[in-house]
């Protein structure tokens, strides 16, 4: 008999969170499990599209301001109604409502935590809160080391409670004949590096060390580009950084890009230098294409990174190591081979859709 799975999350917009679910419900065993989607916010967004025209019941709720009494009475009658077993909820607001709303109707609850904000903090709520729903729930998850620690630091939860299981993808294939006709629609040389990054514009994600970083690296490499893959509010703010550093003309941002495997394949060093981070899926893509890594040492980074042994890893916010790693690998070739083959094993050994899915299925049955 199948078990009716249901993801429960904000929506399904494009982020790290829902390409977890996006993964997971890709690639749940469809002889096993029934898996649908639901949302506590409309609209359900890009992935959210996407998932419902290949077939997978994906159905919304309009969550209003403060705690939204009427709401774990409207995921109750959902629950009931499509006989869920097990509700996985994604993120800290729709476990809340999601274990509520299961109490006594025989479903089980997963509570998996994606990430945190920056900085993080508590409330004396969540101190008096969480310890009682912790016994309404039957498994916690966490996508990172950090992200546990995090988990028992601000909401109280006991480690031995939080399983840690890595985000996983599913392996990118760069064709590298769209990657040189990108490269010649960008006007790029062929002699030039390209520095890159994915990531949404946003001020956790420190584009600015990155572009204040490139500007001092590209003065010792001439040729080299940065590229930067990604939208969001500080773009113009980040395009007036680059004017006021005279390196307008060697910075490309390439606005949103719903599948940016052709940028990625483009780029010679991948970096991501955020303030905090989970477990950053780009960061997984760019190991799946054996691109060298930099990151910052901060959140999931380090576990997935290990310093000159696959990428470099820097201090959060330190120009200085930040423009040093990328004048160590800009210069070495065989370097930036050497730590790209050893991300692309690391990614095979860990970071796999599969293995991923593997542990997840393992709790759900």
């Amino acid at each position: 008999m199948k078990i009716n799975l249901l993801h429960v999350t904000f929506d399904m917009h494009i982020g790290g969170t829902e390409q977890v679910i996006k993964n997971l419900v890709e690639a749940t065993d469809k002889a096993k499990f029934n898996t649908s989607i639901l949302c506590i916010e409309s609209p359900i967004g890009p992935f959210g599209k996407i998932l419902s025209k290949k077939g997978y019941q994906i159905d919304s709720m309009s969550r209003k301001e403060g705690f939204d009494i009427k709401l774990i009475f409207e995921i109750r009658k959902y629950v009931i109604r499509h006989k869920i077993d097990v509700l996985h909820c994604h993120q800290y607001t729709p476990w809340v409502y999601g274990v509520l709303a299961s109490i006594l109707t025989g479903a089980k609850v997963i509570f998996t935590e994606h990430g945190r904000f920056y900085p993080d903090r508590s409330s004396w709520k969540r101190k008096y809160v969480n310890p009682f729903l912790i016994k309404l729930t039957d498994h916690v998850t966490a996508i990172s080391k950090a992200t546990k620690q995090a988990l028992v630091d601000y909401e109280y939860i006991p480690a031995s409670k939080i399983e840690v299981i890595y985000n996983g993808i599913a392996e990118l294939e760069g064709n590298i004949t769209a990657s040189q006709q990108l490269r010649k629609k960008l006007s790029i040389p062929e002699d030039t590096l390209i520095l890159g990054t994915i990531a949404r514009l946003d001020p956790i994600k420190n584009h600015r060390l990155l572009i204040s970083s490139f500007a001092r690296a590209q003065k010792k490499h001439p040729k080299l580009m940065l590229l930067i893959v990604g939208d969001g509010e500080t773009r113009s703010n980040l395009e007036g950084l680059a004017e006021q550093l005279d390196i307008s003309d060697m910075v490309f941002f390439t606005g949103f890009q719903a599948n940016p495997v052709d940028y990625l394949q483009l780029m010679d060093i991948f970096l991501l230098p955020s303030l905090s981070e989970g477990t950053a899926m780009t960061l997984l893509e760019a190991m799946s294409l054996s691109k060298p890594c930099i990151v910052t040492d901060v959140g999931g980074n380090p576990e997935i990174i290990k310093d000159k042994v696959n990428g470099l890893v820097t201090l959060s916010n330190d120009e200085n190591m930040l423009t040093a790693a990328c004048d160590l690998l800009l210069k070495d070739r065989k370097l930036r081979k050497k730590l790209g083959d050893a991300g692309r094993t690391q990614f095979e050994k860990k970071f796999t859709v599969q293995n991923m899915l593997k542990n997840y299925q393992k709790i759900y049955q």
